[in-house]
């Protein structure tokens, strides 16, 4: 029971960070380093703060839930909150048996994330390289290209980032920018886009036949999500540094990119390097189910006997399907 009680404590005491702050928590109270915001709140709402005292006291679960009622908190968040925890470690674990797989077979992953501003890439690659060997991973996020890359062949700086032997990247964002976001803002010309959509395919093409295993999100989100967590990000102060000026214009350009992304992916989406799109409103089951994915799609040691299920819900994650209406 007090193991319980000790997971349920600490894993429910991340709640404010996804929940807009729903559930307040002062400093010692958590183990996982969350400054204390409670000040930030308004009297009213202190009451739903858990004391180390409180949590002390506690003999029993029946006890922990009678505690939480009393804060007026959400006992059913709390515990979709749980169970997020337990699978999302379960799956961590998973990622960290595929990483050494990868490693000591000499495996080449390239995993890309891309989708519309605020549709959750950068959180859901934090999730899943959190306990990854950082030796034999990396994360690659390209600023604005230089007057010298300018001048090279597009892809000639990604081709830089590609994964060696025994390594997993993810891009958070790709190559995938000139075929969406460049041409929608301005970024390059006609002439440009069109090169690149008919080199794409030949580029992956040449990446699956040398051995890369390649891996392409598109994470979808509504146009009114779009938005509430753009209005999200402009209150809280440790993520304004997310909002930029093409943030700024995504909902007045949101047809636009819907064109170009339905380009995207009838041009670029093959036998070889598919499009997977995942459903990314609710994020947690984003991240749970693209994880899934990626383990379901590599035939890592020790794969079968992963104590939890590998396929993700087709409800979430799905191939592109040209017939297929997608939620952006």
């Amino acid at each position: 029971m007090q193991d319980m009680m000790h997971h349920s404590a600490s894993a429910a005491f991340n709640l404010e960070e996804h929940d807009n702050g729903e559930m307040v928590f002062s400093r010692e109270t958590t183990r996982l380093g969350h400054e204390n915001r409670a000040a930030a709140f308004p009297a009213s709402d202190t009451a739903q703060i858990l004391t180390q005292e409180e949590l002390a006291r506690l003999k029993s679960p029946k006890q922990l839930l009678t505690l939480l009622q009393a804060k007026a908190l959400d006992v059913g968040k709390i515990k979709s909150r749980l169970d997020y925890e337990r699978e999302l470690k379960k799956l961590q674990i998973e990622l960290v048996k595929m990483q050494r797989w990868v490693q000591e077979k000499n495996k080449r992953v390239a995993i890309l994330v891309e989708g519309r501003d605020a549709a959750g890439k950068g959180g859901t690659i934090q999730r899943f390289t959190k306990y990854l060997n950082p030796r034999a991973m990396r994360v690659v996020a390209l600023p604005v290209p230089t007057e010298e890359e300018r001048g090279q062949w597009y892809f000639q700086r990604y081709i830089k980032q590609l994964p060696n032997r025994g390594e997993v990247v993810f891009f958070d964002r790709s190559w995938y920018n000139r075929a969406v976001v460049e041409p929608v803002n301005g970024f390059c010309t006609q002439e440009q886009y069109e090169r690149f959509m008919r080199q794409v395919p030949e580029f992956e093409h040449m990446l699956f036949e040398d051995g890369i295993t390649l891996i392409k999100f598109w994470f979808s989100i509504s146009k009114e999500e779009q938005v509430r967590r753009f209005r999200t990000r402009e209150k809280n102060p440790l993520k304004q540094w997310k909002l930029s000026p093409i943030d700024e214009k995504a909902q007045k350009l949101w047809d636009a990119y819907t064109k170009y992304k339905e380009i995207m992916f009838s041009r670029t989406h093959t036998t070889f390097s598919p499009w997977v799109i995942v459903q990314a409103n609710n994020k947690r089951k984003a991240r749970v189910e693209s994880m899934r994915y990626v383990l379901s799609s590599l035939d890592y040691e020790g794969r079968d006997a992963a104590a939890i299920s590998l396929y993700p819900d087709p409800n979430i994650v799905t191939r592109y399907q040209r017939s297929a209406s997608n939620l952006d």
